[in-house]
């Protein structure tokens, strides 16, 4: 699943990242496609039950996390 860009991002998650990484790898913000995800899932009942954890199961996590810069405060001038 790696090959096809499907990981389960660090950071942004809500749960497990599934649907976070569903939504950076076709182009979608995470809340849309979490939004279109519950939407599906409604249509037809019980499936996630099933999807969202093999899903789970099968997408990596990702391994190169985002850096993120840390605020540091400037000194003051004396």
């Amino acid at each position: 699943m790696r090959q096809y860009g499907l990981v389960r991002p660090t950071h942004g998650r809500v749960l497990g990242g599934v649907v976070a990484g569903l939504g950076r790898r076709f182009g979608i913000d995470p809340w849309p496609a979490r939004l279109l995800f519950a939407l599906i899932l409604l249509a037809i009942p019980g499936t996630q039950i099933l999807i969202y954890p093999v899903l789970w199961i099968l997408m990596p996590a990702e391994t190169v996390a985002t850096p993120v810069t840390p605020i540091v405060p400037e000194a003051p001038i004396a």
